[in-house]
């Protein structure tokens, strides 16, 4: 009887979609014993546990103090931003606190003073833990939603950065890519990277706030417009190879680009109304234990899971000790609907003789070397105990070595890097010219087209003559009557018999060999 009403109390919430009870004490002819389920804990707002940082330095207002206008009166500038008063300041706990009465409460950057250069601003959320998300992102701006921004997310601790959604108010001028919306996503590419206007274009209304990244509309795909089919969407997360993975987050950051423009193009004259404002961040989901725990507690500044099935570790990732008789596995949703546990099971066997750190199931002898040997190592482990990281990985130093996730992959620029490896800490191996952990990036006096290319000018070293204008690094934009790579040459008019006049003097031995070097630095033709 005890026996089939814990069945039936496990049963229940699978029914309604929820795997949340671990374990059952049964007791059956050969005596009492646990009966595992998989079991997972229940969603809940990860904001009120995260850590946020804004960058860069300086990026939040009111230090000096600024006054700043708004696109509603753009001109009536009396609102004041001061670090200072505590009435008046606008640091980031603002995006995460609760606010009274309808009154929002912010997080501001400073004002567009610098213009042209790029008002550029990066939130990072960081939950130092796995967590899946559950629904919607929703970040909520006050005074106009960005133009451009973008949403990338890391599954390493912030240590490497995958874009996640871009949005713009023209997806093909600001990331060459056409715009499209995640409700015209199919099962086969439902974990697609998508551009969207559909949050960015200026409306002029003060409820238009939200910019989301929709969870839910990807759910759908699976499980129907109302998530009815949930058994679907299980199914599709356990066959579906990265669909998991894709709902999974360690840290997101939104790198707002361009602030709201109300509109227009940018007026010069009045650059106090464009700013970045966040009253509110809401991020729903649960922590990734693997399908081997039901609860989530917050101990010690960070979420640990409650780990069941004889595993350990912040997401349960590895089986204890004495449990490791089987390489680890995660929970599964299936078979529906009960799902599998895959507990780990105690050691003993002969397979226990042999530590492969859970990345093989499988040992062989090789009799001349009188050793034992791993096979086939799994999670881009290799060696003799899978110890090691396979070319094209490096060693997570943050897990353990019976971690699936030990070996991280460098992700190295296959345009920058001279080649996929990378070093003991992530970083790869430039060409001339590249920086950066992946090669990226380029060094200064550098610049970035498909590679990095030294700099054709610059204004510094390598100024261009006779008034000419330096465009991006690549090319100096010469007046009438001078070309070269510097304009560094006279242009002879046609009607001119004399090409020795007074044009061509200034041309002298010393813009000569400025034009030489430039000519060898790029091998530029005329222009």
């Amino acid at each position: 009887m005890l026996y089939l009403l814990a069945l039936l109390l496990h049963r229940l919430p699978l029914a309604m979609g929820q795997y949340d009870i671990c374990k059952s004490w049964v007791t059956t002819d050969d005596g009492p014993s646990w009966e595992f389920y998989a079991c997972q804990p229940k969603a809940m707002r990860m904001k009120d546990y995260v850590t946020v940082r804004v960058d860069p330095a300086g990026i939040t207002c009111g230090d000096p103090p600024e006054r700043f206008c708004t696109h509603e009166n753009p001109y009536l500038c009396s609102d004041e931003c001061d670090a200072s008063n505590p009435d008046l300041a606008h640091p980031p706990k603002l995006m995460f606190d609760s606010e009274d009465e309808g009154l929002a409460t912010y997080w501001q950057s400073v004002t567009w003073r610098r213009y042209p250069e790029p008002l550029l601003a990066n939130i990072t959320l960081s939950w130092n833990k796995s967590i899946e998300l559950t629904d919607d992102i929703v970040i909520t701006f006050e005074y106009g939603r960005p133009t451009i921004m973008m949403l990338e997310k890391s599954l390493d601790n912030g240590r490497t950065w995958h874009p996640y959604q871009y949005y713009a108010d023209d997806c093909m001028e600001a990331f060459s890519m056409p715009a499209r919306r995640v409700r015209d996503l199919s099962t086969t590419s439902a974990n697609r990277v998508l551009c969207t206007e559909e949050y960015s274009r200026w409306v002029g209304s003060k409820k238009e706030k939200t910019v989301r990244f929709e969870v839910r509309d990807r759910f759908a795909i699976f499980a129907g417009p109302d998530l009815k089919n949930m058994d679907n969407l299980y199914t599709r997360l356990e066959s579906a190879k990265g669909l998991k993975d894709f709902f999974t987050v360690t840290d997101l950051r939104m790198r707002l680009l361009r602030p709201a423009l109300g509109g227009t193009y940018v007026q010069r004259e009045n650059l106090y109304k464009y700013f970045y404002a966040v009253s509110n961040i809401e991020v729903t989901g649960r922590c990734k234990c693997n399908l081997h725990a039901n609860l989530c507690t917050f101990k010690e500044g960070s979420l640990q899971c409650e780990c069941e099935h004889n595993t350990t570790g912040q997401d349960c990732g590895k089986c204890k000790k004495n449990f490791r008789s089987r390489s680890w596995r995660a929970g599964s949703y299936l078979p529906l609907p009960n799902g599998s546990p895959n507990a780990c099971a105690a050691a003993g066997s002969a397979f226990g003789n042999c530590e492969c750190y859970g990345h093989s199931n499988r040992c062989s002898y090789i009799d001349f070397l009188n050793v034992v040997t791993c096979v086939s190592c799994k999670h881009n482990t290799r060696g003799q105990h899978c110890q090691h990281c396979r070319l094209g990985f490096y060693r997570n130093s943050s897990a353990e070595l019976d971690d699936e996730n030990v070996c991280i992959e460098c992700n190295c620029n296959q345009i920058g890097s001279l080649h996929d490896r990378c070093n003991e800490t992530g970083y790869c191996e430039c060409k001339e010219g590249a920086t950066g952990p992946k090669c990226d990036d380029c060094l200064p006096n550098y610049y970035w087209r498909q590679g990095c290319f030294p700099n054709v000018c610059d204004e510094e070293l390598l100024l261009c003559q006779n008034g000419g204008t330096c465009y991006q690094n690549q090319r100096c934009i010469c007046p009438v009557g001078f070309k070269g790579v510097l304009c560094q040459q006279s242009r002879c008019e046609a009607d001119k018999k004399d090409c020795d006049g007074a044009h061509s003097t200034r041309a002298g031995l010393s813009t000569v060999l400025l034009g030489v070097l430039a000519l060898q630095l790029r091998g530029f033709v005329d222009l």
